[in-house]
């Protein structure tokens, strides 16, 4: 099933939008664009984290909503079983595939047997590398990288060329990469300029926090313990990364930062045992993905106000805003939204 693209100017006051609009060639191959009929494939990396159980709900209640069916298929970080997931996805005559991938260059095999088949195909939150992908969904992966080091660069003025430990997420996803270099474009300037040290950095396999663990264990030994702040890529690396903190009773002392708002993250932060998170807002992801998927099967046109690489093609893609998330202001983000309780947070 190929998709058209259309460059589109829209105008609002004084203002100028341009997007991309989607839409089917022809016909529908899998259906007659009745929502009830319709079929979604979700083919997820892992259920293990927190964040992918919620993305998971989310989405499939959203699509049920609209009166499609999801089927949920998790490889556990393996991508040889997400390749058999997405072709039992096909087997059982999606409309439309919808893929975290575990790695975005495997996952480019996924796409392939999807348009073999005439299913569409939409990356959710990781870029699909090196193919046709129609679609891709997330949010500013840069700007994500770019506000986490922002925020280190409040926490450290004063000090005199601060030390970091940066700890990046696995090198199979996309997204580490981006968050990366979000980071690097706030960090480079002050690295040339000898104003701050990077001691260590390293990528965390498969953001494991027993990865990230043994990464900071490892610059402790290379440098000790004198480091000013830990760059972590995400939650589950920054509460491996906190882990090694407490051992040496360095816990709340140096500040660690971290992104997902993960409930455990958040508990941290309540703690004063971590600095900050990005919120990134899953149920307004999961909506539009689910959204989008059922207009996507059904032939209706959709707009993609962004376009993004991904090493074959430039992908219309659809980036959502993130919002950074602190002790100060834990009541007004994640919990006023409903992503985590008041209680669950703080306690009693």
């Amino acid at each position: 099933m190929k998709l058209r693209v259309f460059l589109v100017i829209a105008s609002c006051l004084l203002s100028l939008t341009m997007g991309w609009v989607l839409s089917q060639r022809g016909e529908s191959e899998q259906g007659t664009g009745n929502a009830h009929e319709l079929r979604i494939g979700l083919s997820m990396d892992t259920l293990k984290e927190e964040r992918w159980q919620k993305d998971r709900d989310l989405f499939t209640h959203r699509a049920e909503e609209l009166g499609a069916k999801v089927f949920v298929q998790a490889a556990n970080s393996d991508d040889a079983r997400q390749i058999q997931d997405i072709e039992s996805l096909i087997s059982n005559k999606v409309n439309v595939l919808v893929i975290v991938p575990h790695n975005g260059a495997a996952m480019a095999k996924g796409v392939e047997l999807a348009h073999a088949s005439g299913i569409p195909v939409i990356a959710y939150d990781r870029m699909i590398l090196d193919s046709d992908l129609d679609l891709y969904i997330s949010f500013d992966n840069i700007k994500v990288g770019e506000t986490q080091a922002k925020y280190a660069l409040e926490l450290l003025k004063g000090k005199k060329k601060p030390r970091i430990v940066r700890i990046f997420g696995a090198k199979t996803d996309p997204n580490a990469s981006l968050f990366k270099q979000g980071q690097d474009n706030i960090l480079k300037p002050l690295l040339d300029k000898g104003q701050i040290e990077i001691i260590h950095e390293d990528w965390a396999e498969n953001w494991k926090p027993e990865n990230a663990k043994k990464i900071l264990q490892a610059a402790i030994s290379r440098k000790g313990t004198n480091f000013d702040l830990v760059l972590a890529a995400n939650d589950g690396t920054a509460g491996g990364a906190i882990q090694v903190l407490t051992e040496e009773g360095l816990a709340g002392k140096v500040p660690v930062i971290g992104q997902d708002a993960e409930l455990a993250a958040c508990q941290r932060i309540a703690k004063g045992i971590q600095s900050m998170t990005i919120y990134k807002p899953v149920k307004a992801l999961a909506n539009r993905s689910a959204e989008v998927a059922v207009k996507l099967a059904q032939g209706k046109p959709i707009v993609a106000t962004s376009e993004l690489s991904n090493g074959k093609t430039k992908v219309p893609s659809v980036l959502l805003e993130v919002v950074p998330v602190t002790k100060s202001n834990l009541r007004d983000t994640v919990i006023k939204d409903g992503f985590h309780t008041d209680k669950e947070v703080f306690g009693s």
